[in-house]
């Protein structure tokens, strides 16, 4: 892949018969994920997790590159319709493609997914204020800074503060007409 190239993640669906490549790729990006995330790095951590990503509210999406290797993770959880219409975003990539483009791209089908299948109007991803990175990813694809969340969710041990990050249905179709 030269430098200019961008990645095309291929999209699929979580699956138990990809466990232990999942909690592998899980593993090897401990030290990537530090207090961000906590991906699911057992059996037991790996099948809570199916269950909650195959309920009614949830969609999942793991990322994989050109070569059949897990990339990343999009989540899309607590789906609300009727009249609200909105859900939380949740995401990570696993060594080594963090940095390549993989989340990026993947982050840009589900968000076309998320509006155009699911019907949403709105995704929120909330955000450690110190990870930069992933403000800066959410930023470049049109997110917006909705308000601050004292002790949001309890990671690694602590209760940590949160930005709320969220994009629009009208905010995406604006951005894809102008690119």
């Amino acid at each position: 892949m030269t430098r200019r190239s961008v990645p095309k993640p291929t999209l699929l669906e979580p699956t138990a018969r990809l466990r232990a490549r999942f909690i592998e790729a899980a593993l090897r990006s401990r030290s990537l994920h530090g207090r961000w995330v906590h991906a699911p790095d057992t059996p037991q951590r790996f099948a809570a997790y199916l269950k909650h990503i195959r309920a009614p509210s949830s969609r999942g999406h793991w990322l994989c590159t050109e070569d059949g290797e897990l990339a990343g993770v999009v989540n899309v959880t607590q789906i609300v319709l009727g009249v609200f219409r909105s859900a939380y975003l949740g995401y990570y990539a696993f060594a080594p493609h963090a940095g390549k483009g993989y989340l990026r791209e993947g982050l840009v089908q589900v968000l076309e997914r998320a509006f155009r299948e699911y019907g949403l109007h709105r995704l929120e991803a909330n955000i450690q204020p110190e990870n930069t990175r992933s403000i800066q990813l959410v930023r470049s694809l049109g997110f917006e800074l909705e308000g601050y969340s004292p002790k949001y969710l309890k990671l690694a041990g602590r209760w940590r503060d949160h930005e709320r990050w969220a994009i629009r249905v009208e905010t995406w179709r604006g951005r894809k007409r102008r690119r």
